[in-house]
């Protein structure tokens, strides 16, 4: 049986949802390395510049803040059959938008910031951007609705196989 290709992505964001899906892996290390195929996870590789392969499932975490991520996200898109957004700053931009919401001069007392990492004006959740297939909301993501998706995923593959 043909593993499920997956990969991790990760923007703009605390990476909480990254250390949790770290802690899962040490839980679920022996099941989830039998069936799924980690494509892209930077958390798991060592060189992070390989080029996005096609994959069953991304799995996103953060908003998009940059013309560069735009751009990446587009090509992980384009290469998934399914994305999955991974938290809050994924499913509804914040708390990583909370500068959308800046007055005037606070917007000015940020500028050069914004200026020197070439980040955009606004902050984006991933659906500004592409579609989203499944949302795991929460900051981190909420470990049960995370879980209870891999069980789905694993359950669908197994039995259309």
């Amino acid at each position: 049986m043909a593993k499920i290709r997956i990969g991790w992505f990760t923007f703009t964001c605390c990476e909480d949802s990254t250390i949790v899906f770290t802690e899962l892996l040490n839980k679920h290390y022996k099941e989830w390395f039998e069936k799924f195929e980690f494509v892209h996870a930077r958390i798991l590789q060592k060189d992070d510049s390989k080029e996005i392969q096609q994959m069953d499932f991304a799995f996103v975490e953060g908003a998009i803040s940059s013309d560069a991520q735009e751009t990446k996200l587009k090509k992980i898109r384009e290469m998934s059959t399914t994305l999955v957004a991974i938290g809050a700053c994924a499913v509804t931009g914040a708390p990583s938008n909370q500068r959308n919401f800046f007055n005037e001069m606070q917007k000015k007392e940020i500028r050069d910031v914004l200026d020197k990492f070439k980040y955009k004006d606004k902050v984006m959740k991933l659906s500004e951007v592409v579609k989203v297939d499944i949302a795991v909301p929460g900051c981190p993501m909420n470990e049960q609705i995370f879980l209870e998706l891999i069980k789905k995923v694993i359950n669908n593959t197994t039995q259309s196989s």
